[in-house]
């Protein structure tokens, strides 16, 4: 029998995605409740312990709850909120992570979807750590703009409806960003990242970006050893494509909008070696490769194994 699965929170903006592009597939089953029941406990528990497969969408503290309402074994949880993105009984959500991680997702029933900003600044430096490249103890700085849709309805119901919003607005200037600890964790580093947020006026995709000075690395680091350690460890990636430094070099300028409607990511290396700089950049949808189309490339990692 097709698996049979279903999304708690399905009227959120990483739901509503979900539920719309897992309605044309034929290989599994879609279970929905009426609007009359969507935050019934009673209902929103016997749909989470009969299906296969449950997607939470929901705030952080609706997630543990949800979570803490399966009691069959048999059910396997992809979490999209960050309640669990360190927790270590739930896998990390991001298959491009290293070489077992996708394996390791198939073979677990607890998944923990990235957040939106930490796919890129993960995606960027993961790699460079493993490598040695960047040590662990770097003071690394993370700046990135997103959609206002990474705002979730609120976002989208200031922006869509007659007031309108900012053309550019930073936030979380309390420097208490809830992917941070995601980031530090996943990346494997040792000291907090400072990260820096914003919101654009346009509905989704993100350009995040770091810096590097050269300087504060090994001597024998450079733009084109840094480009070589991600075009490395992403070689035959599917969702994941590390631009050549000769097509990052031509560009002008980057918009976050180019992968909206895909889960792909595209990740840049602009090498400055007169100045000594460096500059990593991750361009995505963060309503697909950083949230929804993870979500659904997770669950194809379950229904292929």
């Amino acid at each position: 029998m097709k698996p049979l699965v279903f999304v708690d929170g399905d009227q959120g903006t990483t739901g509503l995605q979900i539920v719309q592009q897992l309605r044309s597939r034929e290989d599994l089953r879609l279970l929905t409740l009426p609007a009359v029941q969507r935050k019934h406990p009673q209902h929103r528990a016997d749909a989470l312990n009969r299906c296969d497969i449950a997607i939470l969408c929901l705030p952080d503290a609706a997630a543990r709850e949800a979570a803490a309402m399966v009691e069959n074994p048999a059910v396997r949880l992809i979490d999209a909120s960050s309640a669990h993105r360190t927790h270590a009984d739930w896998i990390y959500g991001f298959p491009e992570l290293n070489a077992g991680q996708a394996a390791r997702i198939q073979a677990a029933s607890r998944i923990s979807n990235p957040g939106c900003y930490a796919t890129g600044a993960v995606a960027l430096l993961r790699p460079l750590v493993d490598a040695g490249l960047l040590p662990s103890n770097h003071a690394v700085a993370i700046h990135a703009v997103s959609g206002y849709s990474g705002r979730g309805r609120e976002g989208v119901e200031q922006y869509e409806g007659t007031g309108g919003g900012p053309a550019f607005q930073i936030y979380g200037l309390g420097l208490e960003h809830k992917h941070v600890p995601e980031v530090q964790h996943h990346a494997g580093l040792d000291r907090r990242p400072f990260f820096v947020p914003a919101y654009g006026a346009y509905r989704q995709g993100i350009v995040l970006t770091i810096p590097i000075q050269l300087r504060l690395l090994s001597p024998d680091v450079s733009g084109q050893r840094l480009h070589a350690a991600l075009a490395d460890h992403y070689a035959g990636a599917t969702h994941v494509r590390v631009a050549s430094m000769s097509e990052a070099a031509a560009l002008a300028g980057l918009d976050p909008q180019q992968h909206n409607g895909s889960n792909t990511m595209s990740l840049y290396v602009f090498d400055n070696p007169r100045q000594g700089q460096v500059l990593l950049a991750a361009v995505f949808d963060n309503l697909g490769k950083g949230a929804s189309g993870a979500a659904l490339q997770n669950l194809d990692l379950w229904l292929a194994g």
